[in-house]
């Protein structure tokens, strides 16, 4: 009998604190959410911080420092930006190109089909736009698009494309990613960066769908190597700035409305661009202004829209481009070369009437500089434009997409995955593995300058709230709390940012610890307040990556929290898959500041992260270049070790990918079960 009184006496004061918990639960759910540095901090504090990593142009003298620069460049963007990891063997595959039938276009032409390989196994339909009756060498033309769904079939491009062949030119009509026929969810942009987890760059497979398609077009028995052109509009003329930079077998380039520099866009919120207009590092390597005077002495005409209602309007996007190249033109002697022009009609994002001669009359001067009766002038040909049905070219049914070519690239990754099996060998394994890691992340190593904004105490709880300065770019919102005399410190982050950690935080007020919930970079009320993601992305392209920022600044604030209490180490807390991997990138690369870390609704390897075909809208920093490479998610919880990383209700695939974990801790002499 007295047992069964004692138990109904615990149940009913297990009920009775859950209440008190749930009550208290409001209460510090108000003090988790008051702002400490506001809306607008982190919006400023990004778009400093990537603005000043951009390359910036050279001050050179002489033409031979200037293509001593761009030699340096170009080898440089291209080994470490376009053709990292498996992208360097699919620039070098023997690739096919396949000639299917040919339809009638409209007087003085024929439209052949064709598909070429941009990569193995992926394959680009294209439209070959040739004039009858072809005798010599004459121009050929590249035509490129951006996001717009028509593709090859817009009717704009197609008027383009025609015009070009009644002028005698051979016109290339290339589909793009995402668009026309390759309009797939598997070929949306925003999945180009698995392929980065990876450690092989996705927008290499973009270069190279332009510079096969240059191959195919050049391999034309008429074509005239000295008369190559490339146009596009929005993404299509930031397609063309990219291949006729980089390959200088583009004579002739006019990009459309398609770009402006990496300084611009970090201040310009329209400009922010996707994954393939912002490639890791290319802002390290070629600013998208260094890309345009690169063009020097070839003839480049800049076209932008005076009122464009998407991007890149001509005020802020055109004169820095101009403001770089014009003095390298100069230098060369041909400043001629180099053109601008701003469309008022309609004004709008487009690549219409006004644009189009404004094309035709710039290939006309520089092909055609001898012939008096050449005429700019649109050849009306709007009844010679085809429905998509008529222009599609079949492709084979296995025809592989961004995310096939990111499953392929992880089947073999991590690279050398086995933990170690005894105490000696962890040892050497965990130096090589942190230094990479620290590689990987572009990790530094922050200082704290801590100034308290306010305080407050409700129901017991004694709350101080901080901005963490973190190194001489961020600015973090912490909230410390404390109940009674704490034993012990832990800091506490969340994929939902600390307003949603009420519960834990009485959990651990409870169990008479101090708290510092913490909002690191991009979570809470840290994220960014506009076009978020977009620059994460730009974070990336400068060099530098979010994850790293994350996990430097966790561990910043741990150093500056132990400095602070006194003690010795710390312990880390994340609630989320997201923040579950900055807690243990944090923890590898802490010095042991951090004592353990503990998990709640971690990944079980980062390879999910493909599997579920994710886009790098929803978790920036889980596409870390290259991470997937060395450190899924059981080499980083090695790395952690001795101390202890502990998965609270931990799913099945955590235990099947981690399951060698706790033998890894027996070897090392620490009797721990990372999943109890």
């Amino acid at each position: 009998m007295v047992l069964r009184y004692t138990t109904l006496i615990t149940v009913c004061l297990i009920l009775l604190s859950r209440a008190a918990i749930a009550a208290d639960e409001p209460e510090l759910q108000s003090l988790l959410t008051k702002p400490i540095i506001g809306a607008e901090l982190s919006q400023d504090e990004v778009m400093e911080f990537t603005d000043a990593r951009v390359m910036p142009m050279p001050e050179v003298e002489t033409i031979a420092q200037w293509e001593a620069f761009v030699r340096r460049q170009r080898q440089a963007t291209f080994a470490e930006v376009i053709y990292r990891g498996s992208a360097a063997q699919w620039r070098d595959a023997e690739l096919g190109v396949e000639y299917l039938d040919t339809i009638d276009g409209g007087p003085g032409y024929s439209i052949r089909k064709l598909r070429y390989e941009a990569v193995p196994g992926l394959w680009i339909p294209a439209l070959l736009y040739v004039p009858d009756n072809l005798t010599g060498k004459v121009p050929v033309i590249m035509n490129v698009n951006g996001h717009d769904g028509n593709g090859k079939a817009a009717p704009y491009k197609q008027i383009r494309c025609i015009n070009q062949a009644k002028r005698g030119m051979i016109a290339l009509n290339v589909e793009w990613f995402g668009m026309g026929q390759l309009r797939t969810d598997n070929f949306a942009h925003y999945r180009l960066n698995q392929i980065d987890l990876c450690g092989t760059s996705g927008y290499g497979a973009f270069y190279l769908s332009m510079k096969r398609a240059l191959d195919v077009l050049l391999s034309h028995e008429h074509a005239d190597p000295e008369r190559v052109a490339v146009t596009g509009l929005s993404g299509g003329g930031c397609q063309t700035i990219q291949i006729s930079a980089l390959d200088e077998r583009v004579t002739l380039a006019d990009p459309v409305a398609g770009y402006s520099s990496f300084h611009t866009r970090a201040r310009y919120l329209s400009d922010l661009g996707d994954s393939e207009q912002t490639p890791v590092d290319l802002a390290v390597t070629a600013d998208y202004s260094v890309l345009t005077a690169m063009r020097a002495p070839r003839p480049t005409l800049l076209t932008y829209n005076d009122q464009d209602n998407c991007c890149f309007r001509a005020g802020h996007a055109l004169p820095p481009l101009v403001q770089a190249a014009e003095p390298i033109f100069k230098l060369y002697g041909k400043p001629d070369n180099l053109h601008s022009h701003i469309n008022t009609d309609p004004g709008t994002h487009n690549y219409e009437l006004d644009n189009r001669q404004q094309l035709y009359a710039f290939l006309g001067r520089h092909f055609h500089p001898d012939d008096a009766a050449y005429d700019a002038t649109e050849i009306p040909c709007e009844d010679e434009v085809l429905s998509a049905d008529e222009l599609m070219v079949p492709l084979p049914n296995n025809n592989l997409d961004l995310h096939a070519l990111a499953v392929a690239e992880m089947q073999s990754l991590p690279r050398d995955g086995v933990l170690p099996t005894s105490a000696g060998a962890a040892a050497g394994w965990q130096r090589t593995k942190r230094a990479r890691l620290r590689q990987v992340l572009r990790f530094p190593k922050y200082d704290v300058q801590a100034k308290a904004v306010g305080q407050q105490e409700v129901a017991a709880t004694q709350a101080t709230f901080w901005q963490l300065k973190i190194g001489d770019a961020w600015t973090v919102p912490a909230v410390e709390l404390v109940r009674g005399t704490p034993q012990k410190t832990v800091v506490l982050i969340g994929d939902e940012g600390r307003g949603s950690l009420a519960p834990q935080v009485e959990e651990l007020l409870a169990a008479n610890h101090r708290v510092i919930a913490v909002d690191p970079f991009f979570f809470g009320e840290s994220k960014i307040k506009n076009r978020d993601f977009l620059f994460a992305l730009l974070v990336s392209a400068v060099g530098e990556r979010p994850l790293g920022i994350q996990a430097s600044q966790v561990a910043a604030v741990a150093r500056w929290a132990a400095a602070k209490d006194n003690v010795r180490r710390v312990k880390v807390i994340a609630v989320g898959h997201r923040t579950s991997v900055v807690a243990l990138a944090a923890a590898a690369l802490s010095d042991s500041v951090i004592s353990g870390v503990e998990l709640h609704d971690s990944l079980g390897s980062l390879r999910q992260v493909v599997e579920e075909n994710r886009q790098v809208i929803e978790s920036p920093e889980l596409f870390c270049f290259g991470l997937l490479v060395e450190h899924d998610i059981k080499q980083l919880a090695a790395l952690v070790a001795p101390n202890t990383v502990k998965f609270v209700k931990p799913s099945e695939r955590v235990r099947s990918e981690l399951a060698d974990l706790k033998a890894f801790y027996a070897e090392l002499g620490i009797q721990f079960d990372p999943f109890r």
